[in-house]
C-alpha cells in the first residue's frame, strides 16, 4: 500500500544551504535537511516528495500537482514569500493543508521580509527554528492530517 505523500517544496537559493550566510541559515545542506525530513515523515507514516527550484513557475507547477498527488505541503518559498502572487494563487488552487517554513526569523530581519503572500493560505507558519522547522512542519502536518481523518 502506498503511503500518503507530503510535498516539501523549497524556493530560490535554498540549494546553497550550508554555504550561503551560515550565520543566518546554518551549516546543513539541503540534502541534510531532506534526509532528516524523510526520516521524520517515515516515522509518521508518510512519504515525501522533496523539491527545490530557483524558478517560480516550476514551484507553481509542483503546487498545482499537489492538488491531486499530495495530502499536504510544507513550503519554504524563500524570497518568493514576499513577492509571489503566483505562488499564493497556486496554493489557493491546491486546496491542500500547507505549512510555511522559514529557517530564519523573518520578523526580526529586514522590513520587506515581514510580509508573506503565503501565510494567509498556510494552516501553520514556522519561522526561526532553523532547519529543525522542517521537521516541526512534518510533525504538525501529520497530526493535523490524522485529526482531519478521524473527524
Amino acid at each position: 500500500m502506498q503511503r500518503p505523500t507530503i510535498f516539501v517544496l523549497n524556493g530560490p537559493n535554498l540549494n546553497t544551504l550550508g554555504t550561503r550566510r551560515p550565520e543566518i541559515y546554518g551549516a546543513e545542506t539541503l540534502a541534510d535537511v531532506e534526509a532528516r525530513v524523510r526520516r521524520r515523515a517515515d516515522a509518521a507514516g508518510f512519504g515525501i516528495e522533496f523539491f527545490q527550484s530557483n524558478h517560480e513557475g516550476e514551484l507553481v507547477e509542483k503546487i498545482q500537482q499537489a492538488r491531486r498527488d499530495a495530502v499536504g505541503i510544507v513550503i519554504n518559498p524563500a524570497a518568493y514569500t514576499h513577492t509571489s502572487v503566483a505562488i499564493h494563487d497556486a496554493l489557493e488552487y491546491a486546496e491542500t493543508p500547507t505549512v510555511e517554513v522559514h529557517i530564519s526569523n523573518v520578523h526580526a530581519r529586514e522590513p520587506f521580509r515581514r510580509h508573506s503572500y503565503v501565510s494567509p493560505l498556510a494552516k501553520a507558519v514556522i519561522a526561526g527554528a532553523g532547519t529543525l522547522g522542517y521537521e516541526f512542519a512534518i510533525e504538525w502536518l501529520a497530526d493535523h492530517l490524522r485529526l482531519q481523518h478521524t473527524a
